[in-house]
């Protein structure tokens, strides 16, 4: 995979998403709200082929993940043109008391749309818990799972094979509406830790 992954927010799962790329040598480039020279300790961390940057520099990456707070998304309508961009929804839509947001039925990952008109989502990477996620996902009899969904048959699978890519087994749940809410924080995959074989 010779594509350049951008990840908006340098928290636990951001960090852990880019050190299974990096380890399989795939590019980062990683920003955060605060600005890209706040973020040398954690390149150092990272190693070879991250790189801090901007978020809108991020956000011109092959493929984005957004790692950040949920109440922070609507801030990146004006980062950029979204139309046609694969974007990784890895949030949970948590209120910053850490309730969960009442979205009246839909799926978190279809408000992130609303947030980013004509992207790409697929929701991913937000079910296992970050030192879960962390963990080799290689085991001796499978590979650890990570759920996808999306509405976008190109873009899932171009997440796909990033995930494979990195280790893991990619499982499709079909579209955000239906497998979004499976996944999203209470939905019934949330925390599952499996192992395909």
């Amino acid at each position: 995979m010779k594509k350049t992954i951008g990840i908006i927010g340098a928290g636990n799962i951001g960090k852990t998403v880019a050190a299974h790329l990096l380890k399989n040598n795939i590019p980062v480039i990683i920003s955060n709200s605060k600005g890209p020279e706040t973020l040398e300790n954690t390149i150092s961390q990272l190693g070879k082929g991250a790189k801090a940057a901007t978020t809108a520099e991020a956000a011109d990456a092959d493929i984005v993940l957004l790692a950040l707070p949920w109440s922070k998304v609507k801030n990146l309508t004006p980062v950029r043109d979204w139309e046609g961009k694969i974007i990784i929804d890895a949030t949970n839509h948590f209120t910053p008391d850490y309730q969960v947001e009442d979205l009246g039925g839909r799926a978190s990952s279809q408000v992130v749309q609303d947030h980013l008109p004509g992207a790409r989502i697929v929701k991913a990477f937000n079910t296992l818990a970050a030192k879960v996620l962390a963990a080799d996902p290689v085991m001796e009899n499978g590979h650890r799972v990570l759920f996808v969904s999306g509405d976008d048959k190109e873009a899932k699978a171009a997440v796909s094979e990033m995930i494979k890519a990195i280790g893991f087994a990619p499982v499709d749940l079909g579209e955000l509406a239906a497998g979004g809410k499976l996944q999203e924080a209470k939905g019934l995959l949330s925390l599952q830790n499996l192992i395909k074989l």
